[in-house]
């Protein structure tokens, strides 16, 4: 099994800090302190094990939680501090970006790092600043439910998704979509050093009028030909088919035991599908949240006021919930109705082995039933913890992590 640490990352502040110096996610002090604690977690990740270090994209948090705003600059910096391990953006989101200036980042890098990255391609679900730096196109943040905006907002992604890959292959850059082309639409006639081109460019970027053809995309990838990419958050059958038909790796949020072997198996078999042949739980990881006690009680109690505190006043608007799904659930909120927050319970948030806390011993347990796809012979290959660096002191998450480091790496890998 391969380990990723997932942070958002935040502003390590209370609520009554967050309350008196808002908008705190401005405040220069703040913002540095973060930045601190990511780079302490980072190089202690890199020291103890974890295979991938991986943030959020998102922007404008004046709150300062889920203050991800440059998550390639950030791992640059972090990169020069670590020796091993990798960097995966969960996620860049698409829609909001120029894909070439994406291509050009992940490959750049990726030279940088010395292969250390992976890819990590989202939607975008938050309209706050999805609908501001989205607007050229425009696209709006969606809540996938299948509505206009939404076909709108995948028709988007996937045309740039194409497009990002494209660049990474091809020499010679041409391209025809609906929402970017390469040339523009006009074409390029202005292009003064045409001779320079013509000598030591590419040898077709021009035509014989010193118009530009196409273009090449610099830097290519150092891994060869790209990066492999994750899906993050990943809840639906749509998602594994198309993940596993075209090779990337989804990180599973939907956490019942049966639910989540039906996602994994449903992989494998649209895997075999598609020519490649895997074992059950190759390709995929699987969220979780942890907390370790020295008791089950004080273990709950911490993930009440980490994790679970942020799904309640957060990522419950957005939906989140519904990864976290009981049998049952259906015959009383069908497919299309939100669970109500009345179930949004820390008994549901452990039963549906979504959050993981207790001793040594249970997170133990836990995850082996997990690493097995749950007794079904599988072999999990990624563990993505859900860390909740910011909600907790920088001593109690530095402790949280060699716990993990001691009993858990060593006994999966």
């Amino acid at each position: 099994m391969k380990f990723q640490l997932f942070t958002l990352p935040t502003i390590p502040a209370t609520l009554e800090e967050r309350a008196a110096k808002r908008p705190i996610g401005r405040d220069n002090d703040a913002f540095q302190a973060m930045i601190a604690e990511v780079r302490e977690l980072a190089i202690m990740a890199d020291e103890v094990g974890f295979d991938v270090f991986s943030t959020t994209e998102h922007h404008f948090h004046s709150e300062g939680f889920e203050a991800s705003v440059q998550p390639m600059m950030l791992y640059a910096d972090l990169a020069a501090r670590t020796k091993n391990i990798s960097f995966a953006p969960l996620s860049l989101v698409l829609p909001a970006n120029d894909p070439l200036r994406v291509a050009e980042q992940v490959a750049y890098l990726d030279h940088l790092t010395g292969g250390r990255v992976y890819g990590g391609y989202a939607r975008g679900y938050q309209d706050r600043w999805v609908n501001v730096l989205g607007q050229h196109i425009p696209v709006k943040g969606t809540p996938m439910d299948g509505g206009e905006d939404d076909k709108h907002n995948r028709a988007v992604h996937e045309e740039y998704l194409e497009l990002i890959y494209k660049a990474w292959t091809d020499d010679l850059l041409t391209f025809e979509g609906q929402f970017y082309q390469v040339p523009p639409k006009g074409g390029i006639t202005r292009w003064p050093a045409a001779d320079w081109t013509r000598r030591y460019g590419h040898p077709d970027e021009l035509d014989e009028n010193g118009h530009i053809r196409g273009i090449s995309v610099i830097p290519k990838p150092l891994q060869q030909p790209y990066p492999k990419a994750f899906q993050p958050f990943s809840v639906s059958e749509s998602t594994m088919v198309h993940t596993a038909k075209n090779g990337v790796m989804p990180i599973i949020l939907t956490a019942e035991p049966g639910q989540f072997t039906h996602l994994a198996e449903l992989y494998r078999d649209s895997a075999a599908e598609a020519g490649r042949d895997l074992k059950l739980g190759e390709s995929i990881g699987a969220f979780r949240a942890v907390a370790f006690g020295e008791n089950r009680q004080q273990a709950l109690e911490l993930m009440e006021r980490t994790n679970y505190y942020g799904f309640q006043i957060y990522f419950s608007g957005f939906g989140f919930w519904e990864a976290l799904r009981l049998p049952g659930d259906e015959q009383q909120w069908p497919k299309g109705t939100l669970l109500p927050p009345e179930e949004w319970t820390m008994d549901r948030f452990t039963k549906t082995k979504y959050g993981l806390a207790g001793t040594v011993d249970d997170i133990k347990r836990d995850i082996e039933d997990l690493a097995t796809i749950h007794g079904n012979g599988g072999e999990l290959e990624w563990f993505s913890w859900f860390f909740d660096q910011g909600l907790m002191p920088i001593d109690e998450a530095k402790r949280q992590l060699e716990i993990f480091a001691e009993h858990i790496i060593p006994e999966f890998r």
